[in-house]
Parts: C-alpha cells; sequence; structure tokens
C-alpha cells in the first residue's frame, strides 16, 4: 500500500507517519466528496486570490533520526552550569515516577482542556490537588487551577485587585525587591490601563502615596524576609489590597500570608518537581481570599455531583471561565498550565507535608550555614533573614568572585556591581557549599569546613514568622509516598480520562493533532531542560540558535517580517500582537486610535485582548454565510476613520469557512488608517497554501500547541508567537531584565525573555521533519479529512455555514465543519449537549459544543487521523442520529433515552434495578466495535447548576471519601 505522500520527490519518512490516510483512502475519501483530486479539492475550497504564488522556503525534510542529530547539535551549544541565580527559578529533583509517567506519557500530555467533565476526572483530580496544595500552603480560601507565569500572575493579581476593592485610586505600589521581570510585565499590564506603578520601599511609599494596591515578595528578591503584619494594616485601612508574591517551598516553615491578613497570594510551582526549562513551562498559581473568588482569573475546578449523586469535579463557573465576556472582558488569559500543575501536585502528593517540610528545612540549614561561612570569611550578608537566598556586598572583587564561579561551573547572580546573590535549592550540596565558600575567598585565606560547626548554626528565619499551622492534612497528601502507591495513583487517574493516545479528539478549532515522540523527546535533554533563563547570554547559544531558525521558518510559513516567540500562550500573543498596534499608532503621534472592530465570529479572547491594550471594541455583523458584512464593516470604518486602531478578523473564520473577501476586507481597513489582526488559531488551514502576511493581514498570533505540534497537556502548555509585518517590528514585546530593549518600547509580556522555551524543540522538530512539501501536505489533508466528515454526515445534519461550493458534498468546508443540532431539538428535546455526552458512550470526545454557534458541535478531524478512525467517529454520529429518530418517532420518551441519560457508567447498568425504555446493551454497545474497545466513562453526567451554587474547589473531604 502506498500512502498518500510516498510518491512525492523527497518526501521524508516522517511525513507519511505523521498523515493518517494512505492512497486509496484518499482516493476513497475524494470520491465521497465529489472531488477530482486533492489539488481540485483545495483550488475549490481556498479562494485563488490569496493562494500562494510560490512554495515556502525552508530546509528538506529529514529523517527522525537526522533531526533528532542536527537538534542534539544544537543543544549542546547550550552550557549547562549550577545555577545559585535564583530570581524565582530553581534547581529541582524531578521524582523519576512524575517524569516517566506524566511528562513522558501521552495519557496526559496529549489530553485536552477539561471542558468535558466525565472523560476529564482524572487530571481534574490532579488540579483539585494543586488548588488544595496552593490554599493549604498560602492560607488563602481558593486558587485556581493555574497561570501561565509568576509575572503574569502578579499582572492577573494587579487587575483582580482593582476591580474588587473599593478605592478608586489608580495606583499600584510594588516593592523593588520584587523579582524584576514581575515588576516588568506588571509596567507592560498596567500602562495601556492607565494604572500607574510606582516602584519602592513599600513602608515608605505606603505613607506617602494612596492606592488600590500594594505587592510585595514573601521571601523578598535578595533574600529577605520582610514582616508585612504591620503594612496590611496600614493598606487596608486605604480599602486598598494586599498582593503577596510568595515562594510555596519557604511557605512550608513561614507564615502564610493568608493568616496576616493578604488579600491575593500568587507565585511559580516550578521548584516543586518541574524543570527551569530556560523559563518554562512552568505553572504559576494565583489564589485569593474568599470575597474575590468569583472574580478569579483562570480556571477553577470544583465539585459537584454527578446523576446519581455520586461527587464529580468539574470546571466551576465556567460561564465567566476566563472572564471573556466580548466587549465586557478583563482577562484573556484562556491558557493555564495544567500539565506543568499535575507535576508539581504530583510532587507535593509524593513527598507529603513531611517531606516538603524536610526538603525546605534542609535548604533553609544550608542557607544558614553559607551565612556563617561568609561571616567568617569577612563577607557581609545584606540580608539578616533569609530561606534560600542571601545578598553579600562584594564590592570590588564582584566580577572576579562571578567569573571564578563560572570557571568553575556555575553561575551566580548580579544584584548590582557590589552585590552578588546566592540562592540554594534542593539539589544544594555540602560540596556546594565548599565550592561557594572557595569563590568568595582571598588568596591564601583559610577556608572555613563548614562539618565543624554548622550543626549550631541556627536557621535565619525571623522569631515571629515561623508557620505555627499545618497543611496537607488529607489523606492523598499522606498516602502516596512509596513508588508503587504514586505509580498505581498516576495510572488510576490516567485510566479515567480520554486522551489523543485512545481516541479521535474532534475539537473543532482546536486541533488536536498527532504529538509526535520524536518531537518530544528533545524536551528532557539536560541541554534544554536544566538551563535558567537569566543565565549569561553565551550560555545559551543553543537556544539562541533555536529561536533564530524556528522564526525564520515561522515567517516562511506565514508571509510576516519579524516574529517574537516570548508570549507563552495564544492568549498572550494575542495581547502582544495588540500591544505592537498600539506602540505603531501612538509612535506616529494617533493617541486618538482606539477603536477595534470585532466580527460576531472572532474568538472569546479576542475582546479581551483589545479590552487589555485600552481599546474599545465595537462588534461587526457576519452575514448568513458567516463570512464578515462587509457592509456593516465599512459603514462602522467610516463612523470611527478617525479613530479606528485595528480590525481582528480569524481565517478561516470560526465559522470553518475560507471568506473569498478577505483581501478587500484588509484593504478597507488599511484605507481608514487601520492594522488588520488575522488570529493565527486555525492556521492548520493555510501553512504552505495561503499566508496571512501576504494577503493583507498585519499582525497574527500562532498556537504551537495547535498547528505547530506542541501538546495541548490538559489545557497548557501553550506558545503563543506574535507574527507582525516589517514596520511593526519595533514593536514586539522586549525584556529588559534580559538585556533586550525593542526601539518601540513594548516591555515584556512573559516572564521569562523566551517564554515556555523548553517546548519550543517539539515545533523545531515539526517542521524540519515535515519540509515544505511534507507541511503543505497536511494542511491540504486537514481540509480534505473536514470535507469527508461533512460529507459522509450531510445526509444526517445539517452542515452549518458551509461555503456552498458545486459539486462538493457537505458544501465544502475549511479544516473544520459544524453540526446544527438546534433543527433535531426543537423535534426531539435533543441537543447539542445530549450528543456531546452520548459520544463519551460511543469512545469519544465531543466536539466542540455550542461554539461559535450556541446548540452546535464543531468538527476539527486533523490530518493526523487515519481514514477507519475518522469512519469510526463517522458511523458513531450516524447512530447517533438514529437514536434521536427513534426519540422523535416516539419509540423512547423525550425525557428517558440514551442521549438523555448518557454517559452511562458501568456502576448503573449492572444496577439491579434498570427502569429505562431502551435496553442496558443499546446504553453500553449500541455499536458492535465496542465491544471489543470499550471506554466506561468514571461519571455521569454532572450537574452543573448545583457545582456552581455549592462552590467548592478543594479536596474531598474524608467523610466523602468514606462514603
Amino acid at each position: 500500500m502506498t500512502h498518500t505522500l510516498a510518491a512525492l520527490e523527497n518526501a521524508s519518512e516522517f511525513t507519511a507517519r505523521h498523515i493518517g490516510p494512505w492512497a486509496d483512502d484518499e482516493a476513497r475519501m475524494l470520491s465521497v466528496i465529489g472531488a477530482a483530486s486533492r489539488e481540485a479539492l483545495i483550488s475549490t475550497i481556498v479562494p485563488e486570490s490569496i493562494r500562494r504564488p510560490e512554495a515556502m522556503r525552508l530546509p528538506a525534510a529529514v529523517s527522525e533520526a537526522q533531526a533528532l542529530a542536527e537538534l542534539r547539535g544544537i543543544a549542546q551549544q547550550n552550557q549547562v552550569l549550577k545555577s545559585f541565580i535564583g530570581q524565582g527559578y530553581h534547581g529541582t529533583h524531578t521524582p523519576g515516577v512524575i517524569l516517566r509517567n506524566i511528562l513522558e506519557n501521552p495519557a496526559w500530555y496529549t489530553a485536552y482542556t477539561p471542558y468535558q467533565a466525565e472523560i476529564s476526572q482524572g487530571r481534574m483530580e490532579a488540579l483539585v490537588n494543586f488548588q488544595t496544595m496552593v490554599t493549604d500552603l498560602t492560607g488563602m480560601a481558593m486558587a485556581n487551577a493555574s497561570m501561565l507565569d509568576e509575572a503574569t500572575a502578579a499582572a492577573e493579581a494587579m487587575t483582580l485587585a482593582k476591580r474588587s476593592v473599593k478605592s478608586k485610586s489608580q495606583v499600584i505600589l510594588v516593592s523593588a525587591d520584587c523579582h524584576p521581570q514581575t515588576i516588568e510585565v506588571v509596567r507592560t499590564r498596567a500602562e495601556p490601563l492607565g494604572l500607574s506603578v510606582v516602584v519602592g520601599e513599600l513602608q515608605q511609599l505606603v505613607a506617602e502615596h494612596d492606592c488600590f494596591a500594594v505587592l510585595a515578595q514573601y521571601p523578598a528578591s535578595t533574600g529577605h524576609i520582610p514582616d508585612l503584619r504591620a503594612l496590611t494594616d496600614a493598606v487596608h485601612a486605604k480599602q486598598a489590597a494586599v498582593i503577596v508574591a510568595a515562594d510555596l517551598l519557604a511557605l512550608t516553615l513561614l507564615t502564610p500570608p493568608g493568616e496576616w491578613g493578604a488579600d491575593i497570594v500568587l507565585g511559580n510551582t516550578q521548584r516543586f518537581g518541574v524543570p527551569m526549562g530556560a523559563g518554562g513551562p512552568h505553572a504559576a498559581y494565583l489564589a485569593c481570599k474568599d470575597e474575590f473568588k468569583r472574580s478569579l482569573p483562570g480556571r477553577l475546578v470544583g465539585v459537584s455531583v454527578d446523576a446519581h449523586g455520586n461527587p464529580a469535579y468539574r470546571l466551576a463557573l465556567q460561564t465567566r471561565e476566563q472572564h471573556i465576556r466580548r466587549e465586557k472582558a478583563t482577562s484573556n488569559i484562556c491558557t493555564a498550565q495544567v500539565l506543568l500543575a499535575v507535576m508539581a501536585s504530583m510532587y507535593a502528593v509524593y513527598h507529603g507535608p513531611t517531606g516538603l517540610t524536610r526538603i525546605a528545612r534542609r535548604v533553609a540549614s544550608f542557607t544558614a550555614v553559607l551565612a556563617e561561612g561568609l561571616a567568617r570569611l569577612g563577607h557581609e550578608v545584606l540580608n539578616t533573614t533569609a530561606f534560600d537566598t542571601l545578598s553579600i556586598r562584594t564590592g570590588a572583587r564582584t566580577d572576579e568572585i562571578a567569573a571564578r564561579a563560572v570557571a568553575s561551573g556555575a553561575n551566580l547572580r548580579r544584584v548590582s556591581d557590589t552585590v552578588l546573590g546566592v540562592t540554594l535549592d534542593e539539589t544544594t550540596t555540602r560540596a556546594d557549599l565548599a565550592d561557594l565558600l572557595l569563590w568568595f575567598s582571598t588568596e591564601g585565606q583559610t577556608v572555613p569546613e563548614v562539618s565543624e560547626w554548622e550543626a549550631g548554626v541556627a536557621l535565619r528565619l525571623p522569631e515571629g514568622l515561623q508557620r505555627q499551622s499545618g497543611f496537607l492534612s488529607h489523606p492523598v497528601f499522606n498516602s502516596h509516598h512509596s513508588e508503587t502507591e504514586m505509580l498505581r495513583y498516576i495510572r488510576k487517574l490516567s485510566d479515567k480520562d480520554l486522551a489523543l493516545d485512545r481516541t479521535m479528539i474532534p475539537l473543532g478549532s482546536c486541533t488536536m493533532k498527532l504529538n509526535a515522540t520524536s518531537e518530544m523527546l528533545p524536551i528532557t535533554w539536560p541541554e534544554f531542560a536544566h538551563l535558567h533563563p537569566f543565565a549569561p547570554a553565551e550560555q545559551l547559544a543553543g537556544y539562541q540558535l533555536l529561536n533564530d531558525q524556528l522564526t525564520a521558518w515561522l515567517c516562511q510559513a506565514t508571509g510576516y517580517a519579524g516574529i517574537s516567540l516570548q508570549p507563552n500562550a495564544g492568549s498572550q500573543g494575542e495581547y502582544a500582537g495588540l500591544l505592537a498596534i498600539r506602540g505603531w499608532h501612538l509612535s506616529r503621534g494617533d493617541e486618538q486610535r482606539t477603536i477595534c472592530l470585532i466580527p460576531e465570529s472572532a474568538h472569546g479572547t479576542n475582546p479581551a485582548s483589545a479590552q487589555m491594550v485600552g481599546m474599545q471594541v465595537v462588534v461587526v455583523k457576519c452575514d448568513a454565510g458567516g463570512n464578515v458584512d462587509l457592509d456593516d464593516l465599512r459603514a462602522k470604518c467610516e463612523q470611527h476613520t478617525d479613530k479606528l486602531a485595528a480590525v481582528m478578523i480569524t481565517y478561516p473564520s470560526t465559522f470553518g469557512v475560507f471568506e473569498p473577501r478577505v483581501k478587500e476586507l484588509c484593504a478597507l481597513v488599511h484605507q481608514h488608517g487601520g492594522r488588520v489582526y488575522v488570529d493565527g488559531a486555525n492556521m492548520n488551514a493555510l501553512v504552505g497554501v495561503a499566508a496571512p502576511g501576504e494577503f493583507g493581514g498585519d499582525v497574527s498570533h500562532l498556537n504551537l500547541h495547535k498547528t505547530f505540534c506542541i501538546p495541548h497537556g490538559g489545557g497548557g502548555p501553550g506558545v503563543g508567537p506574535v507574527c507582525v509585518v516589517e514596520d511593526l517590528v519595533p514593536f514586539l514585546p522586549g525584556h529588559a531584565t534580559a538585556g533586550q530593549v525593542r526601539a518601540g518600547g513594548v516591555g515584556a509580556v512573559s516572564a521569562a525573555p523566551l517564554g515556555n522555551a523548553a517546548v519550543l524543540p517539539i515545533s523545531w522538530m515539526y517542521v524540519r521533519m515535515m519540509g515544505a512539501e511534507g507541511l503543505k501536505a497536511a494542511t491540504e489533508v486537514a481540509i480534505l479529512s473536514a470535507n469527508y466528515v461533512a460529507a459522509r454526515l450531510a445526509d444526517h445534519y445539517d452542515i452549518h455555514y458551509s461555503g456552498g461550493k458545486a459539486g462538493i458534498k457537505g458544501g465544502g468546508v475549511a479544516h473544520e465543519c459544524i453540526l446544527d443540532l438546534r433543527p433535531l431539538k426543537e423535534a426531539s428535546g435533543i441537543g447539542a449537549e445530549d450528543v456531546a455526552k452520548r459520544l463519551i458512550d460511543y469512545g469519544f470526545h465531543a466536539p466542540t459544543l455550542s461554539f461559535p454557534v450556541a446548540g452546535t458541535l464543531m468538527v476539527e478531524p486533523t490530518e493526523s487521523e487515519p481514514l477507519a478512525e475518522l469512519d469510526r467517529f463517522c458511523d458513531a454520529m450516524i447512530a447517533i442520529r438514529e437514536e434521536i429518530r427513534q426519540v422523535e418517532n416516539g419509540v423512547w420518551p423525550r425525557e428517558d433515552n440514551p442521549l438523555k441519560n448518557a454517559p452511562h457508567t458501568a456502576e448503573s447498568l449492572l444496577s439491579s434495578d434498570w427502569a429505562h425504555a431502551y435496553s442496558r446493551e443499546q446504553a453500553a454497545y449500541p455499536l458492535p466495535a465496542l465491544r471489543r474497545n470499550k471506554y466506561w466513562s468514571p461519571v455521569g453526567r454532572v450537574d452543573n447548576v448545583y457545582g456552581d451554587r455549592n462552590l467548592f474547589c478543594s479536596c474531598l473531604p474524608i467523610s466523602e471519601l468514606a462514603d
């Protein structure tokens, strides 16, 4: 059997493995659709006016082995030195059982965001563990299920405080001893919102300024442990909020901020078993007091009940999830760091409270011993209190000491020209202490022997701030400390879920495609995993080369002139892109250009991003075919011509069609002085076929966790590069903390200069192994597969917003199609949600539910799915249509049928009491193939209303477990 691509000259063996359908499969698919060839189909679907005139200029595709060898050479240009830099990033030991069975396990890293609760119980239990870990350690009432990084969590905390407190001030006071990258990202976020950031010594600032919030670091960036209790009272007297960036490991020994009155606590969980990875991905956290919980940004996993009254997890408050409320939005954090949050929570489960305390006490003890040794050498340690960090006055010897450390294979932190910082972590050894003392000693000076006096050294924790309260008392944190127990717990949770390793995930707009093993292997290589993001540039040479090559390739794919890989989520890419547009307008003196036109069909993050950069959203209508209504667009451009900043469109549209007049749309906006933002969420339908930078786009963001194969990881990590035309390149995000300053003056949008750097090798591998021909073929097969699904289902469901292409069964769609269930609901009472839940019984994750059109399902099959899997899905959907017909014909009651009662658990089917109008066999095995390969939902349908009315977001009480 010849594969679709085997006949392509110079095609790589990987391309043949990445793309699912084979040659004879493709012929069958085309015959069902009614197209003569794949090229004929693409010519019919994709407007000729936007087709690329020439192929992408990319290196010829290579095999998996060749790509890995080439990437290994790049990785070896990085230098892995022992890090004592700190600044929010620490060395850590990832337990092998977590490394192998979570980070390297496709059951975890190929899972999707847990919007479908019933097939996400395992990962949501892990996230509830994460939330419980955070609330216990911080002493707060509520925590979300992770944020993108500590700096963006601080920025989100700022806006959370602004909309939650009574103070009308526009000023936030920030301690100068916060991590510098946090201060930079907070400044970037505050400026477009009209908020003022005042940085300095907090006691003085609070005495001199009114404010709506203060932000402090605990322990401080340079090591001191501040006593913020009196300051908290003073801030509350101003009706303002106290925000604390806290180190979770330190909180095992220090009084948690919630116990002395903090309103919001944030931080990073990286040191809980997640490698530094040159800056990410890591799961940040955000916790708040109870009064703020319904404004808390990010995802929140709560506990509800299922149809049988059993406890079940779900995403809580989903109607306000991410605060994506169109023109009223306040936050666009649509991506969390779920995979990394799972790792951090499992680290806490594995070590338990006793183990975490032991690790923390060892770090604090070593820090105190090092301080004593430095004092014996005659050095002044500037902070009298410390957990893991010391700031040492080094005067004229600063360069010499730092150089001695580098020559011996370690990095210290340069706090100033006369001060060096040293941060210890769980990887620190007694040999490291001896080395540190040697580097700080002078020639001929006797280095004190640690073992002779370490026993008498007291911890440098403040007497009044030592933790007295317990934490992590729930059984889950006290039951899995052997590897056998931990292994089985991880397996038990993963068995509850449906991920891409078990089934097609046909989610429209989310592109759940193959995350090949060869792409994943490099992320755990030490040369990528164990680097500090603020190590000297020469030690990051491999990452710089990776950045240069990947950005050049992505420019070829998009038609743009410049790209920044810094945004660590698609939402952050949108935000950075609009910042670039805003910066360009301001540079020309056009401060009044603040109107952003956004079609009804846009992604929900689009209006949120516009709000965050200070733009006013004006909605543009769509026509009956799902296209942007150009007459309405023209009218609004003319109405706002002097104030028009941008239009944001998604192409192909969120409705799954290629709008034929997109070039006309772009030209119209340009005529009125605006810039065109093309949301790159649907780039899987464009790569190699059309380029937004060539058909009129000025800015796009990409989702590397979609089109370019970084796995979704249960809802993160992601990477959202921002791509721009030539005149906007100066306005891409900079990173002053890393010494990267852009001419346009746009600051950092992420904590690390390369964002989620550690996962960039995945996309590098994908492009390197596919080449230009393979990438183009992937796009074409994605469009082919979507049209095949639409053609097979066209006789059973209405295909909403199809292009109406002559001779194409199903009407012709882009890379996704929308199935309209609304007519069926009128006839049978069966809605889109019922079909979504019934698909679980057939062994499928549901398509995208009720987006972008309420009452519909949006299907995106991707090029990676073989024909057999496409047919299995279509067979399931056709069988479900027949079940709906049974309800329409009155054979089954409207409220008692397999769809309304789905999903069916094994326990419910084994019950002695079965009073339904349909058989147990129909419930469990609606298709014969399910007898050989059956997924059983662990819970029945989850009650969303109950969960929102009874909000509970931490581990189940012991009484519930007993029941």
